[in-house]
């Protein structure tokens, strides 16, 4: 099975050696891990991938070949403690779930402060202490409309406004090639040429022409590379549900880095603050502020937001809103920064056109934008790319 599987490896593209497979071979005798299909997933990819751009990569050839793999055969089973801890999540009818009150963001943190200070102990499946598997609005694997989560993975709801607990996201793999033939041509609409360099490159039109002149003797005539003078600046919102739309934005992040040679891009998550990132492995240590990248890109950059819009109103209106730390001013004031210094914008959603209307957050964030949303479809990008293209 572990053979088949480095083989698989290898049809996938990835550059896996022998003694890399040794490694692993190594650690399972040890039994560093358990037989847990994550545990192995973890050892794996430490002992086979050395470069973090192929991590993307290797997760999709491991989701394909260990589909519906619960543990590895051969290695002693034991029941994971995430799953007993499953078992005592909090299940709520839709009634109950109505029921709940949304306490509102200045009450939400004064009251999260006030059970920080009070509570001494852990508590499971309550309605008001920080804990787990409850409808408390704080702690983790329950449920509530609104509230912070305390460590711990989501149980999937996607309600709360502050995740108390660092996140890792993921870069975008720029190598994706499967469906990025059609982006590509909606993206050339986004052209705008200038010859510049030596001259390397065949003229064929006056190669022909000179020929002819000159008695069907061939006379080859070159002239200077044409490039794409437009320039790009790519914003692109990371983890929490944009993991939904990760195959579709890796196919126009890789389609724009073929089409614009004058391409910069960072990451963000849900909306833009102080600060985003190049490479998420590193985004807590290697940060951009965000008043950089104004002063060092000019206005004539064309600027590209590509995210889902979807999260808590706080985010984008309120200080300190933002779901990971405590931003001193509301996402709403840097974007409208962002889009004071290049004129020419537009955002990019992934979401279905026809959902837009029942999300909250896409209803604001295309007000700011005066309605320069477009969807994430062909259809869409041909419609951002005559806006873009528009004088300013």
């Amino acid at each position: 099975m572990l053979i088949d599987f480095f083989l698989h490896l290898k049809s996938a593209g990835l550059p896996v050696s022998t003694r890399e497979f040794l490694t692993l071979l190594e650690g399972l005798r040890a039994g560093v891990c358990s037989p847990e299909i994550n545990d192995f997933y973890f050892l794996a990819r430490a002992s086979l991938v050395k470069d973090e751009s192929l991590f993307d990569r290797f997760d999709q050839a491991f989701g394909h070949y260990f589909r519906g793999v619960e543990s590895v055969p051969g290695l002693e089973a034991e029941l994971p403690e995430e799953w007993l801890r499953a078992l005592t999540r909090k299940h709520l009818t839709p009634e109950e779930r109505a029921a709940l009150e949304k306490l509102g963001w200045d009450k939400l943190m004064q009251t999260f402060k006030e059970r920080l200070a009070e509570q001494r102990g852990r508590h499971q499946g309550g309605s008001k202490w920080i804990g787990t598997g409850g409808s408390s609005p704080f702690g983790n694997n329950g449920t509530h409309p609104e509230g912070i989560r305390v460590g711990g993975e989501s149980a999937g709801n996607r309600s709360a406004v502050k995740i108390w607990d660092q996140r890792e996201y993921r870069n975008l793999d720029d190598t994706v090639e499967l469906g990025t033939r059609n982006i590509k041509v909606a993206l050339r609409r986004l052209r705008r040429f200038a010859r510049e360099g030596a001259a390397d490159e065949l003229d064929l039109e006056g190669t022909i022409a000179a020929t002819a002149r000159n008695a069907g003797w061939l006379d080859l005539m070159m002239r200077p590379e044409r490039h794409n003078a437009v320039k790009v600046l790519l914003f692109l919102d990371v983890g929490g549900s944009m993991e939904d739309h990760v195959k579709v934005c890796e196919e126009l992040f890789s389609a724009c880095r073929a089409e614009f040679k004058h391409l910069e891009y960072f990451y963000f998550h849900n909306c833009v603050y102080e600060h985003v990132w190049k490479n998420s492995q590193r985004r807590h240590s290697e940060r951009t502020p965000l008043l950089d990248v104004i002063h060092r890109f000019g206005p004539d950059y064309k600027l590209i937001f590509v995210g889902d819009a979807t999260m808590s109103p706080y985010e984008i209106l309120q200080p300190h809103g933002a779901i990971e730390y405590m931003n001193a001013e509301p996402g709403a004031a840097w974007l409208r920064r962002l889009l004071d210094a290049y004129p020419a914008a537009a955002w990019l959603n992934p979401e279905p056109e026809r959902l837009w209307d029942y999300r909250q957050t896409i209803g604001i964030l295309r007000e700011l934008m005066a309605d320069r949303m477009f969807p994430l479809t062909l259809a869409g990008l041909e419609r951002a790319m005559g806006q873009l293209t528009k004088k300013h």
